[in-house]
């Protein structure tokens, strides 16, 4: 077993980031625009008639679901960015469960 060094000879551990909230500003368009792009995809995948590709693109838009929510609550906690952007992945977001539901 190796020696540990006494409690006054270690370097102190640096607590700069506990309870520091992450101040990254608001969402970026890009993250707007490739979820939308990844619902698109999805949809496209789950439009396909055979049956694996069909499966892979309803797990890809249900997999979105979660993200999508979890994107959308950071925007209206950081700042959206971009509202028109914000927008596709909401209507996304909403065709799908439409579409999951109905």
């Amino acid at each position: 077993m190796a020696h540990v060094a006494p409690t006054s000879h270690r370097r102190a551990t640096r607590a700069s980031h506990r309870g520091h909230r992450s101040a990254d500003g608001p969402v970026q368009i890009t993250s707007w625009l490739g979820l939308a792009f990844a619902f698109v995809v999805g949809w496209v995948l789950t439009f396909q008639s055979h049956v694996g590709v069909h499966a892979a693109g309803i797990t890809m838009l249900v997999m979105l679901v979660p993200i999508t929510i979890g994107t959308l609550l950071a925007g209206f906690k950081q700042g959206f960015g971009s509202w028109p952007a914000a927008l596709l992945p909401a209507a996304g977001l909403a065709f799908t469960l439409l579409k999951f539901f109905f």
